[in-house]
């Protein structure tokens, strides 16, 4: 074999491929490792958006400004507050949807199709439509819907936990149906033998659905689980167009910081810690994954 055969060979083997990646790879350092490392410098300077006025090295001013600012506290109790009713409201919704329209015969392409349309709707529509809906006064629906049972009119948005709670039952119903067509996916993956083999073995509803659906949905379930926990953490247009950012987040904490306050090194410090939390979430899902998928 000659020396051009061999180089083109070795090229084509070794090289060709990975070449491809270049590009990606080049753009993905770009726009986000380089924003990130960026960012760690920022967190630690008083950064100063204006030319004339100089940036200065603070050391760990700004993240010990965060840990004596009680909104920085009021933002974290309020995410953790969300990810929790979202979890208890938002996570287990989608599973039972899915489960009852794979048992439905019919209509199946309409009830999928009017599930997911809220997802389509941009989320700043879907926000200012339910935000009338949940209008204070006695034109809210839902207010007119609770008077003839002699409640309200309720303010839905008079306390962070109420506003909370509100906005957690409008992204339930926005997140709902594009969950469901996963799990609905994961559903009609599940083998027919392993149903057909229960129902002979005298299995009944509920113990095929804890025996063969659970455990088949878990690796579905488990990823879904710190997706949602992750995008919770960074709630920010509902709560910013339905309560005008009164609600504080962690995420309209940062933004006031950064474009009200023009103080972009605390904003950034804000950023760093939730990437932080976020990571050791997520190392900490990664670990339970392999030890609770493991027994199953």
């Amino acid at each position: 074999m000659s020396p051009k055969i061999r180089i083109r060979e070795f090229y084509n083997r070794r090289i060709a491929g990975p070449s491809f990646l270049i590009p990606a790879i080049f753009f993905f350092v770009l726009f986000s490792w380089i924003p990130i490392l960026w960012s760690v410098v920022i967190s630690f300077q008083n950064y100063s958006v204006n030319p004339n006025i100089p940036t200065t090295f603070v050391g760990l001013e700004n993240y010990k400004y965060l840990f004596g600012d009680r909104f920085f506290y009021a933002a974290w109790r309020n995410v953790l507050l969300f990810v929790g009713l979202a979890l208890l409201i938002g996570y287990i919704i989608p599973v039972i949807l899915a489960i009852l329209l794979n048992e439905t015969r019919h209509a199946r392409g309409p009830l999928r199709l009017g599930y997911y349309l809220p997802s389509i709707l941009p989320v700043v529509v879907i926000s200012l439509i339910w935000k009338y809906l949940y209008y204070p006064g006695k034109g809210g629906l839902f207010n007119m819907m609770l008077r003839p049972l002699g409640i309200g009119p309720v303010e839905w948005f008079y306390t962070d936990s109420m506003a909370i709670f509100a906005i957690v039952i409008m992204a339930t119903w926005r997140g709902a149906g594009s969950t469901m067509i996963i799990y609905l996916a994961a559903l009609q993956g599940i083998p027919s033998q392993l149903y057909e083999a229960a129902e002979i073995d005298g299995a009944g509803l509920w113990q095929r659905l804890w025996h063969i659906t659970i455990p088949q949905l878990l690796p579905i379930m488990s990823i879904i689980l710190i997706l949602q926990v992750i995008a919770t953490f960074k709630v920010f247009a509902e709560p910013f167009i339905m309560t005008k950012g009164k609600t504080m987040t962690i995420m309209i904490y940062i933004y006031e910081k950064a474009f009200h306050s023009i103080n972009m090194g605390v904003a950034t410090a804000m950023s760093m810690i939730l990437f932080i939390v976020l990571v050791l979430l997520s190392l900490a899902y990664f670990y339970l994954q392999k030890k609770v998928l493991s027994k199953f």
